[in-house]
């Protein structure tokens, strides 16, 4: 069954009607007679009713006696009153229909609200008309089961990092749908997946608990590594008196130099690091050296 829309009228068809009802009007003063006044009010009407524009978007489906002649449009025709109708307006521009899928069961059973938008286009006005009652519900309602279905078939995971692969099994879902139609869906975006908020406060601590076992593991790790080198730098020391001295040197110099004031150290410190006698032995290193 297809839908006929009330015809709209236009400017060419208004215009028409009073330029013939005020052509009658002046001929029937000139004649004192009111048949060329009758004649051009029914003329306008005829005219208003059968002057038909059609915007450069849009077209339409021309029926004679219940039968269908042709498409017609954009621009300016005619059609024949009464014996002649049209169908509903057929916009060929790009559209957009949001859908929302409510509280529907992931694979993994976790119910979930998700709000997509679909672009689709016309691209066969007589199939659109002809072949489906109602286009625009058909579409928006195949969207709707279309979402619903690919949700189930999908873990939250899934969802919520690969929406454009879920977009473009969507788009390709409705378009082998609505392509017998003459409609053809050009994309299809996932907006927004929600979960429970309940759920959401349970995914939040589980994330944050994961986070600070993995920064334990870390600190663990790091802890081994510094071991591992303190055990390896005694070794060196034990081996290196004087290496141990000099690295005692350089802690109380950089103690100094970070702090920016003074350390006074007693003369204990000083022999129990042996720094006179490995100064002494420096000194006299150099001498032979020279």
């Amino acid at each position: 069954m297809m839908t006929i829309q009330a015809v709209p009228r236009n400017g060419v068809a208004v215009t028409a009607f009073i330029l013939c009802a005020g052509a009658g009007a002046i001929a029937g003063a000139v004649l004192h007679h009111p048949a060329p006044i009758i004649a051009g009010v029914l003329i306008g009407i005829y005219l208003l009713f059968a002057i038909q524009v059609i915007k450069p978007w849009d077209k339409v489906a021309l029926m004679r006696l219940g039968r269908y002649v042709g498409l017609r449009g954009p621009g300016l025709f005619h059609i024949v009153p009464v014996f002649e109708t049209l169908s509903q307006y057929v916009d060929q521009r790009v559209r957009v229909h949001s859908v929302t899928a409510e509280s529907t069961l992931t694979r993994d059973t976790v119910p979930v609200s998700v709000d997509a938008v679909f672009f689709w286009l016309v691209w066969n006005a007589e199939k659109a008309i002809l072949e489906v009652e109602d286009f625009n519900e058909a579409i928006s309602m195949s969207a709707q089961t279309a979402l619903r279905e690919s949700i189930g078939r999908h873990e939250l995971a899934q969802m919520i990092t690969e929406r454009e692969m879920m977009g473009r099994e969507l788009q390709r879902i409705l378009d082998e749908k609505t392509n017998p139609w003459g409609i053809s869906v050009q994309s299809v975006e996932i907006r927004d997946v929600r979960i429970p908020q309940t759920l959401e406060n349970a995914m939040s601590q589980e994330a944050q608990a994961e986070r600070e076992r993995r920064a334990r593991v870390i600190l663990g790790a790091a802890e081994v590594q510094v071991s591992e080198k303190f055990a390896e730098a005694s070794r060196v020391y034990e081996s290196n008196p004087g290496a141990l001295h000099l690295r005692a040197m350089n802690m109380l110099y950089e103690a100094m130099k970070e702090k920016g004031a003074m350390v006074i150290v007693p003369s204990t410190a000083i022999e129990t690091m042996g720094l006179g006698g490995t100064l002494a032995a420096t000194a006299i290193s150099k001498q032979q050296a020279n």
